[in-house]
């Protein structure tokens, strides 16, 4: 681009050797058509690399999405990672731009005539100095901008979800004043970034337009020390065709895409926790030798709310198998969801593992299936294989599948790789999924928050006893039938602030909340009143003889319809609400 025009004027047209001039001009065509060329064939590489980028990114973000129910997640998949792609893409094609560029026009201005290295690579140095120092505060302010859109995604999206409480709490001024927040700080954050681009343009006239103006300033007395006008000419084709527009490229992609594309995939991709980045003063980690410790754990759901579950210490050991009972409304699937990581204690700690519940480590250390099993579209494989970090080898599905008693389940499915459909699966069939899939992962702590109410008891029996039985494993089973803690080592009956823990002889013998629930005879018979039938947990308490109010009559805890007839009632007297 600037030795052919300075090569035709001094050798060419200037010598009177016109088609020597007109030659050297038809060199500098092709050599821009080939640059075209090789341009137009990075393409495809630049696709090569960031496709698969972007992929991972959605992957992770997906993933957090799924296992974390991260609030930030629509954000995070619909804006910021197309950030990221574009961002990558562009920095790819400035950086490759700028290096065969700068190499291609110096190496030229230094066969012309040394000189001019001496007028022009002092400010482009300059420039390219002043601009990687904005780096750092242009990538902060870039981070600040993008932490104010998410914040505005999550508040925006608390208030469209809750429109009607709104209203009806009479609450609109503050949720304006609220929203004006938000807003103003996004604004903020996004006029702090024009104002640091500023800067980028002062670094961006430094390199590219100063040599330009030395250059011309110097041209008299260059002339004068054995530069050619040929040569004057090809400089400043260098820059003002080659180097300047790779430096605004490289500027405005470095500054803008590079920051970007820092700051976000740092916030989509952080870092994991470690012990050494726990806050200071925190609690030390539980010993070792302790699966699961709670200490002192109280949670509310709100400032002013009874705490659900108040004061509660509780130590497992690896390799046990914990039951948890009460009442409906309780407080069961809470705790499950303070053990998980899903809710934040208001006072006290949950530790798993010897690490407290809301570090990565923790996470990395428990499983929890809920009632609702998930299961998407792909292979069993996939589903079962899912919480692991690679392939799970065809021979422990098929151990796990032995295990969990669904073997007839893999065999009407196809096998492993075979497709799943969600739909077409009962929710029992889920259920069993979503169990095998948590008995495959490597999370010691498995916690089943009515994870088998859609199995028969038989089916129930034999997940928990091969949840119990996994190596090193601790099993938390938030029970819906009395057989569950019959089974367990251990039982936490739940009742408010007269929380109990023992194993079922222990419990028997001093919980009438436990006799009541698993309808077993104390010394009193049962409690009174008795509790009332099919509660949420299926747990069927049955009033025994001798209570007030007792006819002898049936407790019908399942559909009336189910009973044959009125007279089989001992009295043979019709139903009146019994």
């Amino acid at each position: 681009m600037g030795y052919a025009p300075a090569a035709a004027l001094d050798d060419g047209f200037l010598a009177g050797e016109p088609r020597t001039g007109l030659a050297w001009l038809g060199a500098a065509a092709v050599a821009v058509v080939v640059g075209a060329y090789g341009t137009g064939k990075t393409y495809g590489g630049v696709a090569g690399l960031v496709e698969p980028f972007r992929d991972r990114l959605v992957t992770t973000v997906v993933d957090r999405a799924l296992r974390r129910g991260d609030p930030a997640a629509v954000s995070r998949l619909t804006h910021q990672t197309e950030i990221a792609r574009d961002a990558f893409a562009g920095l790819v094609m400035v950086a490759r731009s700028f290096v065969f560029t700068a190499a291609g026009a110096l190496t030229g201005l230094f066969l012309l005539a040394p000189p001019l290295l001496a007028v022009v690579v002092p400010p482009l140095v300059l420039g390219l100095a002043l601009f990687l120092a904005t780096l750092r505060p242009l990538a902060r302010r870039q981070e600040a901008y993008l932490a104010a859109d998410e914040a505005l995604a999550v508040g925006f999206g608390e208030v469209f979800a809750g429109l009607r409480d709104v209203t009806a709490a009479g609450a609109e001024p503050r949720v304006r004043a609220e929203a004006g927040a938000l807003t103003e700080a996004a604004l903020e954050a996004s006029r702090a970034l024009a104002r640091w681009s500023v800067v980028r343009v002062v670094a961006l006239a430094v390199a590219g337009r100063l040599p330009v103006v030395l250059l011309l300033a110097a041209a008299p007395w260059l002339l004068d020390h054995g530069v050619t006008a040929g040569a004057l000419v090809g400089a400043l084709a260098y820059l003002t065709q080659s180097l300047m527009p790779a430096l605004q490229n490289l500027v405005h992609g470095l500054g803008t895409s590079g920051s970007r594309l820092a700051v976000v995939v740092r916030r989509l991709t952080p870092p994991s926790r470690t012990p050494s980045a726990e806050a200071p003063g925190s609690p030390a980690p539980a010993p070792p030798s302790a699966a699961l410790r709670l200490r002192r754990l109280t949670f509310a759901y709100g400032d002013h709310a009874d705490p659900v579950v108040r004061d509660l210490d509780l130590t497992l050991p690896h390799g046990a198998h914990l039951a948890v009972v009460g009442p409906s409304g309780v407080g069961k699937s809470t705790l499950a969801g303070l053990i998980a990581g899903l809710l934040r204690p208001g006072s006290g700690e949950v530790v798993v593992g010897g690490r407290r519940a809301d570090t990565a480590a923790a996470a990395a250390g428990r499983v929890l299936i809920p009632q609702e099993a998930y299961v998407f579209s792909g292979t069993l494989a996939a589903n079962l294989g899912y919480l692991r970090a690679g392939a799970v080898p065809e021979e422990e599905l098929r151990a796990a599948a032995e295990a969990l008693g669904m073997t007839e389940l893999v065999r009407r499915l196809g096998g492993f790789a075979a497709p799943l459909v969600p739909a077409e699966l009962s929710a029992g069939e889920r259920q069993q999924i979503a169990l095998a899939r948590a008995y495959l992962s490597p999370a010691p702590l498995a916690v089943l928050d009515e994870a088998t109410c859609h199995l028969d008891p038989a089916a129930e029996a034999r997940a928990e006893r091969a949840f119990a039985r996994r190596p090193g494993g601790t099993l938390v089973v938030i029970a819906h039938r009395a057989t569950s803690a019959r089974r367990a080592g251990r039982v936490l009956v739940m009742d408010g602030a007269d929380t109990a823990c023992g194993d079922h002889h222990e419990l028997l013998a001093r919980s009438p909340l436990y006799r009541d629930l698993m309808g077993e005879d104390g010394e009193a018979r049962g409690s009174h009143p008795p509790r009332p039938p099919r509660d949420a947990d299926r747990v069927d308490p049955v009033p025994r003889p001798g209570l007030a109010g007792d006819g002898g009559h049936v407790v019908a805890h399942r559909p009336v319809g189910q009973v044959q007839a009125a007279g089989d009632l001992p009295d043979g007297g019709p139903f009146r609400g019994e």
